[in-house]
């Protein structure tokens, strides 16, 4: 018997998670991985406990897949992108590493957008800096923390750390290397993309890039030592969790639209040729001659766990303890809600949106006879809204013929049919819950030789899916709701900087 290993890291839990070779799973293991928050917007965490934590999920993973370490014929890992996991010459941790969610460097990216920068950047690199990015943190550690930017030797994404620490080698893929610093026609690394941002003495400090599918390494024996893995294991060099998330759900391809429904709001479409636009990242697919072209915001379901965590306590101390689901006991609430009409609107803004560093969320149009569920349904509303906002953009610069869609809050039958009727499209759910580190698995396994490449190995173990179809009635309504949606978020640009500026001010002792 043979099986694979998809490692998963997301913002909040480190996953690893065991497919056979026909791509059925045969046992997850999660661990939470606490995030600092040191400063307002700083989002970080340690190096050394990320690693530690997957490797504590690698070894409960074997344990429970009831089959030695032994079958496992390779290794890949996929992580949150952008960010920073920094090295320095010794390949120790340059501090904690910065998560995607992290929004220190919103002022510099605003300077930026006043400046030549954003043209230039998009011109040349398909996108322009976001606050998460590696250029903007980059510039700000060399503003604001010069000692720790001066010993940089070593720019990491999230999964080449836990590459590093599986096999003691540096590098990424296609796919990762596209943050920042590559030219979109070219699809490599060029100098001219560092001095756009001020940051040409890093460039050697940029990782080696090689296919997601190939083999860059073996499990070392401090690494087996530590995860229970056997020392030799082949490991891939695996790709950007959004990538991931599309190939394991069969969407890395032309003509579909890929969903993430997850802390981001991912959407994403393949093409054959590079097409720039300020309303999405165009980077490279898993292959070369291939573009992912990517429209997203930190404003999708981190607004509902948000809400769970602030408005939803009991509930959530009751789970634990019963080890009950927290969605399943709301899940009467929310029904009950969608069968109602509602004057709501939520703008899911809490930790970004597509307007920029300023925005932030709301409720509007609530009155004091609304219950909790009514506010959740326009949680969850605001989300599908704010997808849709990104996959209208999409729409505009390719040809769409099918919507698939994948993430936590898929595996929810009513947030599924709302972004069909939403959307007013077909959406495909696939069975397969753990995407992003079965697309990891994917090139694991086409590193092996098991798969002709990792898309071949996504069609030949396509998993059953689920199709939601629209309803009219509910596209309709949806329709009003979502053009006032956007017409009050539209209003609201100017007045979000207004808000912002109040946190400077005191209320005690003004006269």
């Amino acid at each position: 018997m043979s099986s694979l290993l998809g490692i998963d890291n997301g913002l909040t839990v480190t996953k690893a998670v065991i497919f056979d070779a026909d791509g059925s799973q045969l046992s997850v293991a999660r661990r939470r991985v606490p995030q600092s928050m040191p400063h307002a917007r700083w989002v970080e965490r340690d190096m050394a406990g990320l690693w530690q934590a997957t490797a504590e999920a690698i070894r409960e993973a074997i344990a429970l897949s009831g089959r030695p370490a032994s079958d496992i014929e390779a290794v890949a890992a996929t992580a949150h992108g952008d960010g920073l996991y920094l090295l320095d010459n010794d390949r120790r941790p340059l501090g904690p590493g910065i998560l995607s969610l992290d929004s220190r460097a919103g002022e510099i990216v605003d300077r930026w957008s006043r400046s030549s920068v954003f043209a230039e950047a998009l011109a040349l690199t398909g996108q322009v800096p976001h606050a998460s990015s590696p250029s903007s943190l980059l510039v700000w550690l060399h503003e604001h923390d010069p000692e720790r930017f001066g010993r940089v030797a070593h720019i990491l994404a999230c999964k080449d750390w836990l590459r590093f620490c599986l096999t003691g080698t540096i590098g990424t893929d296609l796919t990762e290397a596209s943050t920042s610093f590559t030219n979109v026609r070219t699809q490599s690394y060029v100098p001219e993309a560092m001095r756009i941002f001020g940051l040409e003495a890093l460039f050697e400090a940029l990782p080696p890039v090689t296919h997601s599918a190939d083999i860059v390494g073996y499990v070392t024996a401090d690494a087996a030592a530590l995860s229970g893995l056997a020392v030799g294991t082949p490991v891939a060099c695996g790709l950007h969790d959004v990538t991931a998330s599309a190939l394991g759900m069969g969407g890395h391809e032309e003509g579909v639209v890929s969903i993430v429904a997850g802390t981001y709001s991912i959407n994403e479409i393949v093409s054959t040729e590079p097409r720039v636009d300020t309303r999405w990242f165009c980077r490279n697919a898993i292959d070369l001659g291939r573009w992912n072209n990517m429209s997203i915001s930190p404003a999708s379901t981190a607004n509902y766990d948000w809400f769970l965590d602030t408005l939803c306590r009991p509930e959530q101390d009751e789970a634990k303890r019963t080890g009950g689901s927290i969605h399943e006991m709301l899940a009467a609430e929310i029904d009950i809600a969608l069968g109602r009409p509602s004057t709501i609107l939520f703008h899911p803004y809490l930790f970004g949106s597509p307007y920029g560093n300023a925005a932030s969320a709301s409720f509007l149009g609530l009155h004091g006879w609304h219950r909790r569920g009514d506010m959740l349904k326009a949680v969850l509303e605001g989300i599908v809204f704010n997808h849709r906002t990104h996959v209208e953009a999409l729409r505009d610069g390719f040809a769409v013929r099918e919507v698939r869609l994948t993430g936590g809050g898929s595996r929810n039958p009513a947030f599924a049919q709302m972004f069909a009727d939403v959307l007013n499209v077909p959406v495909i759910v696939t069975s397969t819950d753990e995407a992003a580190a079965f697309g990891a698995a994917l090139c694991a396994g086409a590193a092996v030789g098991l798969f002709a490449s990792p898309q071949q190995g996504a069609r030949a173990v396509s998993k059953m899916s689920h199709e939601y179809l629209p309803d009219a009635a509910r596209n309709a309504a949806f329709e009003d709701r979502f053009s006032l949606y956007c017409r009050i978020a539209e209003s609201l640009k100017p007045q979000w900087p207004e808000i912002e500026r109040l946190a400077g001010q005191s209320i005690e002792g003004a006269a």
